[in-house]
């Protein structure tokens, strides 16, 4: 290679090698940090310590704790990207990372106190890390979280310049005698269901497969049933909980809750039920939204590959003691959340570990 082709190669001057030239733009991630700063400032809680820019963010324990617990939680949204990069829109998949994370974190009963993200793009694109950035600071809001800090990683080579992947780690705060889990569930309990806003960020993979390679739908198609385009309904983001929760849990005897994430309802409500005892969820309760039924007769996908694969609606169970169910139901209503009762905690058939089921139909799907 000539010299001069060196130059044109290294993209610099006096012919040397440059970061910039092997794919990573420092230029670009400062202005990235420019756009994106005004919304990370407005994910903030009174503990923070400092502001953006540090090695570590710092946040201080306040409050008046008899036995502080701290919980963490970490997650990520999936191949829901995959359809945000498809469409070209990114100020959304962030509120989907933070619910995955810190809907997570109030089953226990933690409160989220902060959370740290991390952004690995192919190329640092300032307008598209600053719209995934907004989305995860309105999350944050929304959540009552701040964003303490993240990373922002530029991968050339690895990953096609318009691509990126998103996670983040989350960290609350519950008190040691106020922690909920399967400890306190007894029979006759009784499971409120939490609609979810639709798929949320699981089975993307499959709703991918069987909606856009399989049945060649275009995401910017208008779908009559769903009022707008698929790629908007596919982009609904994850509805956040968290507030939701935290303040069913300050006003009824709450026992624990179940975040409907991959694995589906049975799977995921078995998690925190102890041994000994069921839950009997009964599918005549609800109709699954219709993007479930879309998928359903696309791809000819059985009914158990659906509800291990999807939520089919349901977001969040809270298992209640049953003399606070109207309370419970009350409080959800008053705070705009779809809710309904799912079904109840019983003693199983055997003594082993606990479990849900889903008995009857859905009277619609």
């Amino acid at each position: 290679m000539t010299d001069g082709a060196a130059d044109q190669a290294s993209g610099n001057a006096a012919g040397g090698a440059s970061y910039a030239a092997a794919g990573v733009d420092i230029d670009a991630g400062e202005r990235a940090v420019e756009l994106f700063a005004p919304h990370a400032k407005r994910a903030t809680r009174p503990e923070v310590m400092g502001g953006l820019g540090g090695f570590a963010g710092l946040f201080s324990l306040k409050g008046d704790y008899r036995e502080p617990v701290l919980a963490a939680s970490s997650d990520g949204v999936g191949t829901k990207l995959a359809v945000a990069q498809a469409m070209g829109v990114h100020d959304t998949v962030g509120r989907d990372l933070v619910a995955m994370v810190v809907d997570d974190l109030v089953v226990c009963g933690a409160q989220p106190l902060f959370l740290q993200d991390y952004i690995a793009v192919g190329k640092v694109i300032p307008e598209m890390v600053a719209d995934i950035v907004k989305g995860i600071a309105d999350g944050c809001v929304d959540a009552g979280c701040a964003l303490l800090g993240g990373e922002t990683a530029e991968h050339p080579g690895v990953m096609e310049d318009t691509h990126y992947d998103i996670s983040a780690t989350g960290v609350g705060v519950v008190e040691a005698d106020s922690i909920l889990g399967p400890d306190r569930v007894r029979p006759g309990d009784v499971a409120i269901a939490m609609g979810s806003s639709g798929l949320h960020s699981n089975g993307y993979s499959l709703a991918r497969k069987v909606l856009l390679e399989w049945g060649h739908l275009d995401l910017g198609g208008h779908v009559e049933e769903f009022e707008r385009t698929l790629g908007e309904e596919l982009l609904e983001p994850t509805r956040i909980y968290a507030k939701d929760c935290l303040a069913l849990a300050a006003e009824t005897e709450v026992r624990t809750f179940a975040h409907i994430t991959g694995g589906g309802l049975a799977d995921n409500l078995g998690r925190v039920i102890p041994t000994g005892l069921e839950a009997v969820l009964e599918r005549s309760s609800w109709t699954p939204a219709p993007i479930f039924s879309l998928i359903a007769q696309r791809g000819r996908v059985e009914r158990a590959e659906m509800e291990r694969t999807f939520n089919m609606g349901v977001g969040m169970v809270a298992i209640v003691a049953p003399e606070d169910t109207d309370r419970a139901q009350a409080i959800l209503t008053a705070r705009h959340v779809d809710n309904w009762v799912l079904g109840s905690i019983k003693r199983a058939d055997s003594a082993e570990k606990g479990s849900a089921q889903l008995v009857g139909d859905h009277s619609r799907f």
